[in-house]
């Protein structure tokens, strides 16, 4: 069993008492660490980012980014954390700080420990590898900084301009560098914890099958992994869980495997470790990724989270159903496979029982080689859809032979949307098809009116979408076409 412990900017510190619906951010400014600051308590301003040590390969590790104020502190048992004060001090800034100091990033200073973190996470990356030609793009700097690496981060007086400058200025690790160093090492792998705080009880079960008889006895348990979305409902709504059960770290949920008809993707991993794992090989996840929430959330958010919550606004839903994918359901009994397309019953329900677990999700192969996911959103990166819709076509000499679209945000569940696949299959690939699969598209689903949109913008945002995919897809022509 753990020990009880964590150790943060390299202290082992004692969980002892220890709430166990407490978050890290509260924890840690319990025990005088207060760089760490709550702006928004749901994930979206980074203020609380601190540095988890995490897998990297089997030999290594790597310092994950992740958004303190989401995360259960009784997760991070046997774990290792950094924070912006165990980076440096202010007799020996660390190389981050130092380059934010330099550059003017920080006034007020409230985000700033926030910025550090993801910033240093980004410093140490491995992989970092400066331009041969010294020279920087819109998205990454001259020592290969990713501006990405900050898209959780968000800053109120400053401006983003001395940040990236910040960024862009960094060098590269001092190979002596402890946090540097620790990356060659394996990252500790949590023990089983089995403990009762207060009445309320957490475990962090051995394996699989342990799991499964917890929850078959324990129907009513709170199953968490990412906890980017449990995180919230602690946070803002007050809920609280009688039997909280981690299983973000079982093996079973963490494989990825692929064979010449199915790619398997467990449910525990998280979207960061999809996206390096696959490497570009389901371009439509590939679309997917960089428009989920923001780094921060990607690093701890979890494919069987985002389904298992049954969000009709998760944007992993859309992208899925157009790739025909189908969940793993586990339990004692066994597997049993559902489609996707099957597996929403209602706004937050599904045909997964108490005693049954997502243990993967498969993706049949071949993929369709003409896909796209467009988020309708109020911004770009890091916002909550106001509508998402994913395509998967197959055209053949000029015909749409196959046709799979998924929509996110239009009902009170993801949805496929047969309608508009029905009026463009068999039909050609060309603009009188596509204005009129596009009418379709946008009455399918029962779009509302909400702050975020209306039900009248969602519906002509499905519609535009298909032409936007046609202009995409058919080059000039389409376009003249299209806005003829």
């Amino acid at each position: 069993m753990a020990d009880n412990v964590v150790t943060v900017n390299g202290i082992r510190r004692a969980l002892d008492g220890v709430p166990v619906n407490a978050n890290a951010l509260d924890w840690l400014r319990s025990v005088g660490l207060t760089g760490s600051k709550e702006g928004c308590a749901e994930g979206e301003c980074g203020a609380c980012a601190m540095l988890v040590l995490g897998p990297d390969g089997a030999d290594a590790s790597a310092w994950v980014p992740v958004n303190s104020c989401l995360v259960p502190v009784r997760s991070l048992e046997g774990q290792e954390v950094v924070t912006a004060e165990g980076l440096g001090s202010p007799e020996a800034l660390h190389p981050v700080q130092e380059r934010l100091a330099e550059a003017g990033g920080s006034q007020c200073g409230y985000c700033t420990p926030g910025f550090v973190c993801s910033m240093a996470a980004e410093f140490y990356r491995a992989d970092r590898t400066p331009s041969a030609a010294g020279a920087a793009d819109h998205e990454h700097g001259p020592n290969g900084f990713d501006l990405h690496a900050l898209s959780g981060n968000l800053c109120r007086c400053t401006g983003y301009r001395p940040i990236r400058d910040a960024a862009y200025a960094l060098g590269m690790p001092d190979p002596t560098d402890p946090l540097t160093e620790r990356r060659a090492q394996p990252a500790p792998e949590p023990a089983p914890v089995d403990l009762v705080v207060d009445g309320a009880r957490f475990v962090r079960p051995a394996g699989l099958g342990e799991t499964l008889r917890l929850l078959r006895d324990e129907p009513e348990a709170t199953v968490v992994a990412g906890a980017t979305d449990w995180g919230v409902e602690v946070n803002l709504r007050g809920r609280r869980a009688a039997l909280a059960v981690m299983i973000d770290r079982l093996p079973e949920l963490r494989t990825l495997a692929a064979s010449e008809d199915v790619i398997e993707i467990g449910a525990a991993l998280t979207l960061s470790e999809i996206e390096r794992r696959l490497g570009g090989r389901v371009p439509l996840l590939g679309e997917l990724v960089p428009q989920f929430a923001s780094r921060l959330i990607r690093n701890r958010a979890t494919i069987g989270g985002n389904l298992g919550t049954a969000s009709p606004i998760g944007d992993a839903a859309p992208a899925l159903l157009a790739l025909d994918a189908r969940v793993v359901l586990t339990s004692l009994e066994g597997d049993r496979e559902v489609e996707l397309a099957e597996y929403f019953t209602g706004y937050r329900q599904t045909v997964r029982r108490p005693d049954e677990l997502i243990r993967a999700v498969r993706i049949p192969l071949p993929l369709a080689p003409v896909t796209a996911f467009h988020k309708i959103a109020k911004r770009r990166f890091d916002d909550i859809s106001s509508a998402a819709i994913a395509f998967a076509l197959d055209i053949e000499e000029g015909v749409v032979t196959a046709a799979r679209i998924g929509l996110g945000g239009v009902a009170a569940t993801p949805l496929r949307a047969r309608d508009t696949e029905r009026r463009l299959i068999g039909e050609p690939w060309n603009i009188a098809t596509v204005r009129a699969a596009s009418a379709v598209l946008a009455s399918e689903g029962t779009p509302m009116s909400d702050h975020r949109a209306s039900a009248d913008y969602r519906a002509l945002m499905l519609g535009n979408s298909l032409l936007k995919l046609y202009s995409a897809t058919a080059g000039d022509v389409a376009h003249e076409e299209a806005t003829a």
